[in-house]
């Protein structure tokens, strides 16, 4: 299992701890300072580097687990990068070495163009942060978490502080229970004040780990619909999530892992190109088709009304087509859909994970 994160930074003297033991990833430097070395942190992505680069980095906790094994990872100015995989295939663990919540075993890790953790209070203030859940004070309104929050913030301007809390709980939709206690939240409406803390300043960086768990389909939407108008004013977003289907709609890139290995990573469209997609066999004679299929090595065998699906055996596509007709397999549609990020995950790992929320 994951380590817990590390004690939230500028906490609020005098109060009952939060509901959560999760803390929120905060800057704990002085404000004129971080602010300067938050500019040098810009500067070096204005240089040309990846907003985050990972070299051979690994992590393995006491007692041997090895929770992350030399990862190699590169994450583009602009982009919206998933970071894809089972639960327990490292992903947690990976974003807590980023934002320099726990030190790697080995190996290095650069965000916005400097080492991590070494360089936390200048990368930080420019890094909106949302890992594993938001930790609140559920005595207080979800306003008041939100002022709480920036208040600790040493480069926030306070005389702006209201505006920016009240311009954030609109855009995750949370205007309205405003003034609610956080402790009568649902999970869904947590998430999105998470994410509302996430976005009280401009960030060059927006790191969400798992942005739709507990929200229904429509908040679900509303959250990619979030992410897609936050890459558009040009905040890179790395999203990670067991979900094949949020990624595939809403990333331009991602990368895969599995048992703590990077598998595959780049940009989404590139992924899947070059596999087969499943294969459609349209026929009245639907018990015989999946007979000649399994014959003839597809895999995955899956019949639905009169339509047969599998994973395509290697060879030419035509002459299974062929072995069918001969078979007396009345072929009505034949044809393969176009290859999806399940398809390239299963072909590069043999295994599969939840395809949707």
């Amino acid at each position: 299992m994951d380590e817990p994160s590390v004690t939230e930074p500028g906490r609020p003297e005098r109060l009952e701890r939060p509901e959560r033991s999760e803390r929120p990833v905060r800057a704990s430097a002085e404000g004129a300072e971080v602010a300067g070395d938050a500019v040098a942190a810009e500067e070096a992505v204005a240089a040309g580097d990846a907003v985050i680069a990972t070299r051979a980095l690994t992590k393995r906790y006491r007692g041997g687990q090895l929770a992350v094994d030399g990862l190699d990872l590169t994450v583009p100015a602009g982009s919206v990068f998933g970071f894809l995989g089972p639960n327990g295939s490292g992903k947690t663990t990976t974003i807590r070495m980023l934002m320099g919540l726990i030190e790697p075993t080995s190996g290095t890790a650069r965000v916005l163009g400097r080492p991590m953790p070494r360089a936390a209070r200048a990368v930080l203030p420019r890094v909106g942060a949302l890992i594993e859940g938001p930790a609140l004070y559920g005595f207080l309104s979800g306003r008041d978490n939100l002022l709480r929050y920036d208040a600790a913030d040493p480069t926030a301007d306070p005389r702006t502080r209201r505006a920016r809390v009240a311009a954030a709980l609109d855009r995750v939709g949370l205007a309205a229970a405003a003034g609610k206690k956080a402790k009568a939240y649902s999970l869904g409406m947590k998430q999105r004040l998470g994410l509302a803390a996430a976005l009280l300043q401009p960030r060059r960086l927006l790191v969400l780990d798992e942005p739709t768990n507990g929200l229904d389909p429509q908040g679900m939407r509303e959250i990619r619909t979030l992410v897609r108008e936050l890459a558009g004013d040009g905040t890179t977003v790395f999203l990670s999530s067991h979900l094949l289907d949020e990624i595939e709609q809403v990333c331009t890139h991602a990368a895969v892992m599995a048992r703590g290995r990077l598998i595959t990573q780049g940009p989404v469209a590139e992924l899947a190109a070059g596999r087969r997609g499943r294969l459609v066999v349209t026929t009245p004679d639907t018990g015989d088709a999946a007979r000649v299929l399994k014959e003839r090595g597809a895999a995955g065998i899956v019949i639905a009304g009169d339509r047969v699906t599998a994973q395509p055996p290697d060879g030419d596509l035509a002459d299974l087509n062929a072995a069918l007709v001969a078979a007396g397999v009345r072929v009505r549609g034949f044809g393969t859909e176009r290859a999806s990020l399940e398809d390239a995950f299963v072909a590069l790992t043999g295994e599969g994970f939840d395809v949707a929320g």
